[in-house]
This record gives structure tokens, C-alpha cells and sequence, in this order.
């Protein structure tokens, strides 16, 4: 499999070299040459398959011949070790818990699945790799915890001060060893673009061999795919059309949920479902893209103005404005309607949902479910990690599970930063 730059201005790649290089040099994200459909018995029989063979059939192409068939299978064994489950809400709406990995939250897979393909191709490199990481919340902590203590590599994150919750930033800045915490002054806009300058810096890259943990990653990205392979083989034998409403913030999780569906995976239509940060929603309308400066809200991860794999959307629908209608839609939410769905979630349900998985279930009430479609929500995180959100909105206190209670009373070890400068300063130094 070969590896191709969505701005078309460098050579092709392979996996390997995609993996390590994050981002091509024209600046372009990595998009893989081909997609070839599994076959129709892979979904037959998926029931009957566990989640690493499921796993492993859909990532194999794309990993190509570059990990070893046997050492792939037991990197996502050890990648998919924990569940996934489909949890009834209503008669037609179910919540695919993509929370139960280490950090709670969706990112664990991919991070895990990256930081293992990393060692794998590391191994005997005496070099260091930097991996560098924005993070407007969940991506900082699963990253922190996939790459600790991985040999060769070291983990730069960057994130913006005073928006992120405890919890994220506790589990993201007090694991130290392999593990650097940068708060930035700005927000996660600001992060993003410090990571992507670092790139196309030569004096930094000249002297330190970077990748990004970001799903702009292809090993970050792709692996999100098994979610919604996974939701499948749990609905299968409803026989109803599926509607996957996905939070979307940098929008890789519901473009990996697209490549599922070029795979051959059964969807009816795929909702992006957002908060204030409504970039793509006016798109949608008007077929012009304008990027926003972002908003906080209390959905702080996806808090994004410009998300990147939006161009990776587009691509899958060969730049196809009406092909990609008939697919896809984007609705967007406040913070007001999203705390009303968390309540209405909890008197009708019994169900914490946290702020994103509310705006997902927004999504499917305003996609507007026909008798015949069922609609899946992603809960992509667990809702301690915004535990004065919940428990204020809800008027409960969450039970803190033993993955949080172990970094609430670690010390938060981090460097402030005020711009490009000063993180460069820092990155060469180190």
C-alpha cells in the first residue's frame, strides 16, 4: 500500500514512512492509494468473529507487508483489550461506549495502535522519534499512556491553558518519563498550528526526527474504523438501516467511520454532530469551506475551527459536493441544547452521557430517524472526564472509576508557553 499527499506536491510513501513522517512535506495529510472493498462474507459471518480477527481483515491492506502478519495480530490483541459495547437508549437509539480502554476515552485505540506500530518499526533504530500532539482534551492523555515508557520515542503535547478539564489535564501532564506537557497560551487552533510549522521547520528538523500523534496520522486515524465494524456485528440481526451520529471535532473518527463504509460496512448515512465550532455545518449548506477561529464550549474536544481531516471526507467522495449530501450530514448544537440532552438523556434512559455523546444524540434527533433506520451515538469518552459539567447538569456525582483516581492525586509537571518561538526554543534544546 502506498501513501499519497492530499496537496499532491510530494512522492508517494509507505505505511512505514507515513507512520513516521506524520505529515508529508508539501504539508498535505497521507491518504492511501487505493480502498479496496472485503468481501461480502466478512460481513456475513461478522458475528461470529472476535475483534481482532474483525480488526485484522480491515486493517491488513492498508498496513500492507510491512508488519508481519503474526505481529500485527497480537498488536491489536493488545490494542483491543478491552469492550465496545452497543447500549440500548431508546426503541431505535443505541450509544456505542468507545470508553472502557485506559484514559476512558474513544483515542485509546488509535494511540495504543500507533504507539505499537512506532516501537515495531523502531526497533532496531538507535534514533529518536519525537512524536508531537495537540490536544484539545482526550487526544494528550490516550497518547500519553499508548507512548509511555515506548523505547526511541518521545512524546512533546501540546495543549491550551485554562481549556482543557482537571481530569484531561492531570491525565496528560503527571505521567513524566517519556512524557512532556506544553500549556499553551491560545487554544487548540494555536496548538495545532505550532505542531504543523515544526514540520516544515528545517532547523527543527534537521536535528530531530518528528511524527504526529494526531489522527492527521494514519496509524492514529485509521484504526477508528473497528468502532463502527464493531457496532455493526452488535446490530446485525435488528435488520434495520444504520445512522452513525459521530461527535466530530477534527473529524478523523467519523472520516475512519466513512472508510468502514468504502470497506463495505453497511451504513445508511453518517451525521457529524458538533458544538458552536460549526465550520463544516456552513459548509454543508454553502459548498464553501471558511475556516473559524474556535470556540470553547463545554464539549471542549471539539473545540476546533478548522478540523483537518475534513479534506480526507472530501477525498473519499472524490471532491464530490452532492455525493457527499447523500451521505453525510453536519448539524451543530450549543451548550444550552447540549446540557438539556444531557438531562433529557438521563430521565428517559437512566444514562450519563457526557457533553459529546449528548451532541451526538442531538445529531440523530435532528438527522430525524425513519421507522426503518437505527441510529448509533458514539460516547467517546467517559463523563468523569467532565465531572463538574455532569454532575452540575445532572445534579448527581459520578462514581470516580480506578483509571481516573490514579492521576487525581499526582503533581501536574508542565511548561508554559506564549508562542511559535518559544516552543521552538524548547523542542531544540531538549
Amino acid at each position: 500500500m502506498q501513501y499519497y499527499s492530499l496537496h499532491h506536491n510530494s512522492p508517494k510513501v509507505s505505511f512505514s514512512e507515513a507512520v513516521i513522517k506524520g505529515i508529508a512535506p508539501d504539508k498535505g495529510l497521507y491518504f492511501p492509494e487505493s480502498i479496496t472493498p472485503l468481501p461480502s462474507s466478512f460481513f456475513d459471518k461478522i458475528e461470529k468473529l472476535d475483534p481482532t480477527e474483525i480488526a485484522y481483515q480491515a486493517i491488513k491492506q492498508f498496513v500492507g507487508d510491512e508488519i508481519p502478519e503474526a505481529e500485527l495480530r497480537n498488536i491489536l490483541k493488545d490494542v483491543l483489550n478491552f469492550d465496545f459495547p452497543v447500549v440500548p437508549i431508546e426503541e431505535n437509539i443505541g450509544t456505542l461506549e468507545l470508553f472502557h480502554g485506559p484514559t476512558m476515552a474513544f483515542k485509546d485505540v488509535g494511540a495504543r495502535f500507533m504507539a505499537r506500530c512506532l516501537e515495531y518499526f523502531n526497533k532496531n533504530n538507535k534514533n529518536h522519534v519525537t512524536v508531537l500532539v495537540a490536544t484539545s482534551g482526550d487526544t494528550g492523555g490516550a497518547v500519553a499512556q499508548g507512548f509511555l515508557g515506548v523505547k526511541g520515542v518521545d512524546v512533546v503535547i501540546l495543549y491550551p491553558s485554562g481549556k482543557v478539564s482537571d481530569i484531561q489535564e492531570r491525565q496528560l501532564t503527571t505521567l513524566g518519563n517519556n512524557i512532556t506537557a506544553l500549556e499553551v497560551d491560545g487554544v487548540f487552533d494555536d496548538c495545532q498550528d505550532i505542531v504543523k510549522k515544526a514540520f516544515l521547520d528545517t532547523s527543527i528538523t534537521e536535528v530531530k526526527q518528528l511524527t504526529s500523534a494526531n489522527s492527521i496520522n494514519i496509524a492514529r486515524w485509521l484504526p477508528q474504523l473497528f468502532y463502527f465494524m464493531f457496532a455493526y456485528k452488535q446490530l446485525k440481526n435488528k435488520e434495520k438501516d444504520i445512522v452513525f451520529s459521530v461527535p466530530s471535532g477534527n473529524f478523523g473518527n467519523i472520516c475512519a467511520g466513512i472508510v468502514a463504509n468504502k470497506l463495505g460496512l453497511p451504513v445508511k448515512h453518517f451525521v457529524a454532530a458538533t458544538n458552536s465550532n460549526d465550520t463544516v455545518v456552513k459548509y454543508m449548506k454553502t459548498s464553501e469551506y471558511i475556516a473559524q477561529p474556535s470556540k470553547a464550549t463545554i464539549s471542549n474536544a471539539m473545540d476546533v475551527g478548522n478540523p483537518s481531516n475534513f479534506i480526507r471526507i472530501q477525498q473519499l467522495f472524490d471532491t464530490n459536493f452532492e455525493a457527499l449530501k447523500n451521505s453525510f450530514s453536519a448539524y451543530s448544537f450549543d451548550d444550552n441544547l447540549t446540557k438539556k440532552a444531557m438531562g433529557d438523556i438521563y430521565a428517559q434512559s437512566n444514562y450519563i452521557a457526557d457533553p459529546h455523546g449528548a451532541v451526538g444524540y442531538l445529531g440523530l434527533q435532528q438527522y430525524g430517524l425513519q421507522e426503518n433506520e437505527y441510529g448509533v451515538f458514539l460516547e467517546t469518552a467517559h463523563p468523569v472526564k467532565f465531572l463538574d459539567i455532569v454532575e452540575k447538569t445532572l445534579n448527581i456525582t459520578v462514581e470516580i472509576p480506578s483509571q481516573i483516581r490514579k492521576v487525581m492525586n499526582k503533581d501536574k509537571i508542565s511548561t508554559s508557553i506564549k508562542n511559535y518561538e518559544e516552543f521552538k526554543k524548547f523542542i531544540v534544546s531538549t
